[in-house]
């Protein structure tokens, strides 16, 4: 019998009769959609490709989803408009099946590492402080600067690490999600004395 993964049950998602929704996520993965609703969401500013500002509505999304984390909820809350809106041909199409393939080469590398510890609400707090932390990052990118990329990445590290147990992951969506913040941080200081300077 074939171990069901991850990506197993993400690609048998897509293939259901159905709408996909966001909602349907929340209903197929039950505890685990924070989790996947982030990793969705946060994996399209993650892409290395100057995004115009148009995924700042996926990073304030996902601010919201991480801040219910910190405070504890037990289920993903969004307006029901959110929740029940159709996921575009594009995002159905090839976003999602592109998605699979990258987590299919996590999970050939991945396996349970402190999952317990990564299952705890309280570590759950932290990890909603640090997505929240990321998310913001991205949002605050420049557009079209591709200084959202590496927060975005980070915040897409620590949802599948969530979703896989795997610590290491968690690990290093820390490092890289650090590295673009301080990017991006770096470049507002430059901005800012430029302003400075001229004005």
């Amino acid at each position: 019998m074939v171990q069901s993964t991850f990506s197993r049950e993400l690609e048998s998602w897509l293939k259901q009769k159905g709408p996909k929704t966001l909602g349907s996520l929340v209903v197929v993965f039950k505890e685990r959609s924070f989790a996947i609703i982030i990793l969705v969401l946060m994996a399209f500013p993650a892409l290395p490709l100057p995004t115009g500002g148009i995924t700042h509505v996926f990073e304030l999304i996902t601010m919201l989803i991480a801040g219910e984390m910190v405070v504890g909820m037990q289920g993903v809350w969004l307006p029901r408009s959110w929740l029940h809106k159709e996921l575009g041909p594009f995002v159905q199409g090839k976003f999602i099946p592109y998605l699979i393939r990258r987590v299919r080469w996590f999970e050939r590398f991945s396996r349970p590492r402190f999952n317990d510890l990564l299952q705890r609400q309280s570590f759950g707090r932290i990890t909603g402080g640090l997505l929240l932390l990321f998310a913001l990052g991205a949002f605050l990118a420049p557009p079209f600067s591709g200084l959202d990329t590496l927060p975005a990445l980070g915040a897409v590290m620590l949802a599948l690490s969530l979703i896989l147990g795997d610590i290491t992951i968690f690990a290093g969506g820390i490092a890289v999600g650090a590295i673009g913040l301080g990017l991006v941080l770096a470049f507002g200081t430059v901005t800012v004395d430029l302003i400075k300077h001229f004005f």
